[in-house]
């Protein structure tokens, strides 16, 4: 532990058979980062102290550039984990904890039985490839924006980060200087649009699903009106954030579906591309958007942004 031995006392590198088993498990850190997995840090230290090795150490592969939250306290790391889920935007079953302590592995597992916990075993040259075998990093799909992912959540506890500073929400929304690109569905965006209509479900009116294949469907569709949101600022490009299906039933625009990323909200997007809906409706002679909200388990603050834009336009 850095606390006890000081930075020299690090075993990590080549030339120690345990310097490089802990080295193994950075590497497939690394590799699990540029498929897109978000990494954080929850250690029990002083902040500065638990930042060293990263910084100084010549053997360390990971930097604090590789981690979207570094959260480094001496609270019980149940209650950190929990934190940094909730500024992440993500919900506790999609965090998983390594950690070579059975204490600190028996303590999450009791107090948050959502977060998956790897049991590991005592030889640490075993760790990583424990890590892979559990199977919790296993994907059916890879996009291009997958590869970003990790620098998306990074960018976006930045962002938390600078409105804790602004003071009030219009402060820091004007700071991020914000800038959002609408465009209809398309061929080459077809597999995101897909991922991201199928692993929304905190901002999802519906919850309804669709395949590449009746994505395509609908993009062909003339009676369907489609979105794809873009939005980036000064922090960088979020990526594609959000996605709209709409049909025409004659004078009425259903709203079939609507997405959006969980790394964009509180942000005030719902209400750009409400204003979007709202201008293609009046150019159509659209009388009515119509919406519809199917309540679940995990969409609950649907009911209230959809209710703050409602709110925004009277």
């Amino acid at each position: 532990m850095i606390g006890d031995d000081g930075l020299d006392g690090l075993v990590l590198g080549q030339g120690d058979a345990t310097g490089e088993a802990y080295l193994s498990v950075q590497q497939t850190a690394l590799a699990l980062r540029d498929r897109g997995i978000v990494l954080a840090v929850s250690s029990k230290n002083d902040d500065e102290v638990a930042r060293k090795p990263f910084r100084l150490h010549p053997d360390m592969l990971l930097t604090e550039e590789h981690f979207a939250i570094f959260q480094a306290n001496w609270d019980d790391k149940a209650s950190n984990i929990a934190a940094i889920a909730e500024e992440l935007s993500l919900g506790l079953d999609a965090m998983v904890f390594l950690d070579d302590n059975p204490v600190e592995r028996g303590l999450v597992r009791r107090m948050l039985p959502q977060v998956e916990v790897p049991e590991l075993p005592d030889d640490p040259a075993y760790y990583a490839r424990t890590l892979l075998a559990t199977g919790y990093f296993e994907a059916v799909s890879f996009s291009p924006e997958d590869r970003q992912r990790a620098d998306f959540y990074r960018d976006n506890a930045r962002r938390i980060a600078l409105r804790r500073q602004a003071g009030d929400l219009d402060s820091y929304l004007a700071s991020l200087e914000m800038r959002i690109a609408f465009a209809p569905f398309d061929d080459v965006n077809r597999a995101r649009i897909a991922q991201l209509i199928n692993k929304s479900n905190q901002y999802n009116l519906t919850t309804r699903r669709y395949t590449e294949s009746e994505v395509k469907e609908v993009q062909q569709d003339p009676d369907c009106f489609t979105l794809q949101v873009r939005l980036s600022d000064t922090f960088g490009d979020n990526g594609m954030i959000s996605v709209v299906i709409c049909r025409r039933r004659g004078e009425d625009l259903e709203v079939d579906t609507w997405v959006m990323s969980c790394r964009v909200l509180n942000r005030k997007v719902e209400v750009a591309v409400l204003m979007e809906l709202i201008d293609h409706a009046r150019t159509e002679g659209v009388r009515r958007i119509l919406g519809r909200y199917i309540p679940t388990e995990r969409n609950a603050l649907v009911r209230l942004l959809v209710t703050r834009q409602i709110d925004l336009l009277m």
